[in-house]
């Protein structure tokens, strides 16, 4: 497994579809993955620092986990089929060891949230990742990818003028 971090969050410019990008720890290669609209907000107000006086529904998973004596011990992101990606949340508790279906977007939010790691297969990152230019700057747009990279505010303002029609539009 190859571990990636999350190396920006975006508005996908043809489908207007907001994307998380994974890149590689020690790499060039990235993974687009495309998210909905909530999950984008809950990952950009983590990766903002942002905190809220109640817990929203991926700090609440978190404190789930924690709360039940566990910990969220990695995040591997499986397989793409029919344009949906799939995830596994590995949790510990004591010497148990099980893993959880879920969605990546749901996963990387909460992993976020628990400092946990984020894992891929090279085969499913060799397939379907992109490359970065290296002349590029980070969180630049590539041909594959076209995105705008927003800040946790301007994410905010995208969400709130968002029409619920454009939401079966899904089309990576």
């Amino acid at each position: 497994m190859i571990e990636v971090k999350v190396q920006s969050l975006g508005i996908d410019q043809a489908s207007k579809t907001p994307v998380v990008i994974l890149q590689e720890l020690d790499g060039d290669r990235m993974l687009p993955i495309w998210i909905g609209p909530g999950e984008a907000s809950a990952i950009a107000m983590e990766l903002a620092g942002m905190k809220f006086p109640r817990p929203l529904t991926h700090d609440l998973a978190a404190s789930f986990i924690r709360g039940m004596g566990g910990a969220l011990s990695r995040v591997l992101i499986t397989r793409v089929q029919e344009n949906t990606y799939y995830a596994e949340m590995v949790i510990q508790r004591g010497n148990e060891v099980f893993s959880v279906d879920a969605r990546p977007s749901d996963s990387i939010a909460i992993a976020l949230r628990l400092q946990a790691r984020l894992f891929t297969s090279d085969d499913l990152l060799s397939s379907t990742a992109i490359q970065v230019d290296s002349g590029a700057a980070l969180g630049e747009a590539t041909p594959s990818v076209p995105t705008a990279t927003l800040d946790a505010e301007q994410l905010q303002e995208y969400l709130r003028k968002l029409n619920p029609e454009d939401l079966g539009r899904f089309n990576p």
